[in-house]
């Protein structure tokens, strides 16, 4: 999405041309073109979660444990 922006920011803003864009973030000429002159923002999607685990609501608990968990880790140093 920030590129999206981005894109919108050289056209709009800067007054940059397709291809200054496209050469300046290296990117296809096309997509430079779809974003930069189209009005509204693409949306992104949203998938349901399925499954019991989220049908009795644990899945945010589990996602926290993993969360925590992720910024826990103990931090290994090697041997000398």
């Amino acid at each position: 999405m920030s590129d999206i922006n981005c894109i919108k920011h050289l056209r709009n803003n800067k007054g940059l041309s397709i291809t200054k864009i496209q050469q300046t973030l290296n990117i296809n000429w096309r997509t430079a073109k779809e974003y930069a002159d189209e009005e509204q923002l693409p949306t992104t999607k949203s998938f349901p979660r399925k499954g019991r685990i989220y049908e009795e609501n644990w899945g945010e608990i589990v996602s926290d444990w993993l969360f925590e968990d992720s910024r826990d880790t103990p931090k290994i140093e090697p041997k000398r």
